[in-house]
């Protein structure tokens, strides 16, 4: 959500005073009008670490975009767009037939893939077999071919201080944001003629907002909402993030232990 010029309050921006101790990048790059994607976040994050690194330093990445971070490190599958006929064709198939019948065709054409779905989960056995009928190739090998920034001296640190304690940041942090002037935010932007219906403006709290500045819920409802959707994406964070075995986990408060950690992987 950085990314997106204007979106200050709501997407957490770091401080005119942070920005000055450290050079950050990706902020305030694109307008909130453009549909930007795990692709073109790879694409400048490329063209900022090669900035970085001419100043002989390293590249650190900060946020909670799992999707973004993956796609960076572990690489981006480049599947090309299928076919809508293809695509139409299958979803009545599958009415017709069932997911049983079309699962046993994704275990032919794509075991690997198949193995890693569920035989119920009709969207992605769809996903596998609309790729190898509009490709001739099945899903497994688009994500084999997928290369990323990762290597064996990647670093990884997580940040997580506890369920009971990141509910009460997050409490805070809402409340926080909406007396800096989170709602004059989203109605400037709205006067600005950024519609409610923009991806930017369907984020969490730019959403609960926009609901809130067309009569659609209360305020007090509002403030529920982004804390409540907030939580919910915490958790989806968490569990993302947790799937990547190379993150050494520690507290907010355990700095010594960070700096020690990061020393020693700079062999510093």
């Amino acid at each position: 959500m950085q990314v997106y010029k204007f979106l200050n309050i709501g997407s957490g921006k770091p401080d005119k005073e942070d920005l000055k101790k450290v050079t950050h990048h990706l902020i305030d790059v694109v307008e909130p009008d453009y549909n930007f994607s795990a692709g073109d976040f790879v694409d400048l994050a490329n063209k900022a670490c090669e900035i970085i690194r001419n100043k002989d330093k390293l590249p650190l990445f900060a946020g909670g975009t799992g999707l973004y971070i993956d796609a960076f490190f572990k690489g981006l599958s480049h599947i090309p767009q299928i076919d809508k006929a293809i695509r139409d064709n299958l979803a009545l198939e599958i009415a017709e037939k069932g997911s049983a019948v079309l699962y046993n065709e994704l275990k032919r054409i794509d075991p690997d893939f198949a193995k890693k779905v569920h035989p119920n989960d009709t969207q992605r056995i769809m996903r596998g077999i609309q790729v190898f009928r509009g490709t001739g190739r099945n899903l497994s090998s688009y994500y084999n071919d997928m290369k990323g920034a990762e290597s064996d001296n990647t670093l990884y640190i997580g940040i997580y201080p506890g369920k009971s304690e990141l509910h009460k940041r997050i409490a805070s942090r809402v409340d926080n944001m909406l007396k800096r002037g989170f709602v004059d935010e989203v109605f400037q932007l709205r006067s600005n003629g950024y519609k409610p219906q923009l991806a930017s403006m369907k984020t969490i709290g730019y959403a609960e907002i926009n609901s809130y500045l067309d009569d659609l819920i209360t305020y007090s409802d509002a403030v529920e909402k982004i804390k409540k959707s907030t939580k919910k994406y915490a958790k989806k964070q968490i569990t993302w993030f947790q799937r990547n075995k190379k993150i050494m986990w520690f507290k907010p408060e355990d700095l010594k232990k960070i700096t020690h950690y990061i020393k020693k992987w700079l062999n510093y």
